[in-house]
């Protein structure tokens, strides 16, 4: 991961791998707080770092996933949100936009709520409200809950079309996804599974006035993109942009056109401001 910093760290009473990149460098922009998918380690989403040069980037991997020891006990939304904010005081930041793809969606959303002063702005990718999400395909969710694809190499490429659609097809980011991806432990699988388990941000959306972006793919058969249009017709201060013909990874098949939809929105205007001028 080039030029990341990455160390274990005790934060909040649990010890995590924590990731960030350029910290020490002047910067115009607050930097970003991402929350990964679920079983995926940080290297998962390096990439998306290394295309936001201009700013900071914070992550760490969830107990039991990556490089994190296993959790003891069971963790909830509340109490990650909590610790994620006791890292921040750690690197010294007051001040992030909040990033999050599919299970990490969810957090990032419940970090916003949880923590309106930390947060400035959002984006959400390939995400839902939680508990009231459409469904993707029974076949992908399927395969979905089964910690092998993270387990078994064979059984991650025979299946990867069904999990993350047609985005990726055969070409080299397939592999190159593939190679990034490092087994969780079982405990810690099964405890990111329970966290999300009955919980829904959708009554405290439309209280929540921060600006935010909603990534979508149209052929996403994980986290199809009605649940998309759900999130953006809940949040006041929301748009949503689709992605033609990407999956579930379309951050990854659609990485150019990814990263320039999320840098237009960081750096665009306040559109509270915008409100005001007008």
């Amino acid at each position: 991961m080039k030029d990341a910093v990455v160390g274990l760290h005790n934060i909040g009473g649990r010890d995590l791998r924590v990731a960030h990149w350029r910290l020490d460098k002047a910067s115009d922009h607050p930097p970003v707080l991402f929350f990964n998918g679920i079983g995926a380690n940080i290297e998962a989403v390096a990439p998306l770092a290394d295309a936001l040069p201009e700013r900071g980037f914070i992550m760490f991997d969830m107990p039991g996933i990556g490089g994190s020891p296993d959790p003891l006990v069971p963790y909830t939304p509340w109490t990650m949100s909590w610790t994620a904010t006791k890292l921040l005081d750690k690197l010294g930041v007051d001040l992030v936009d909040v990033m999050g793809i599919s299970w990490g969606g969810g957090m990032a959303q419940h970090f916003a709520i949880q923590h309106p002063g930390r947060t400035r702005r959002l984006v959400l990718i390939a995400t839902s409200a939680g508990m009231l999400m459409m469904p993707g395909s029974p076949k992908a969710l399927t395969k979905m809950a089964n910690p092998r694809r993270y387990i078994d190499p064979d059984f991650m490429m025979k299946n990867f079309e069904t999990l993350y659609g047609e985005g990726l097809g055969g070409g080299p980011g397939k592999k190159g996804h593939m190679a990034r991806l490092q087994p969780p432990s079982p405990r810690g699988y099964m405890y990111q599974l329970l966290c999300m388990l009955g919980w829904t941000s959708a009554p405290a959306l439309p209280f929540m006035k921060k600006d935010t972006l909603i990534l979508m793919g149209d052929d996403d058969a994980i986290v199809p993109l009605t649940n998309g249009k759900f999130l953006a017709s809940l949040i006041p201060n929301s748009e949503l942009v689709v992605m033609e013909g990407g999956g579930h990874l379309f951050l990854l098949s659609h990485k150019d056109e990814s990263v320039d939809a999320i840098r237009q929105h960081l750096n665009a205007p306040d559109k509270t401001d915008e409100a005001l001028a007008a």
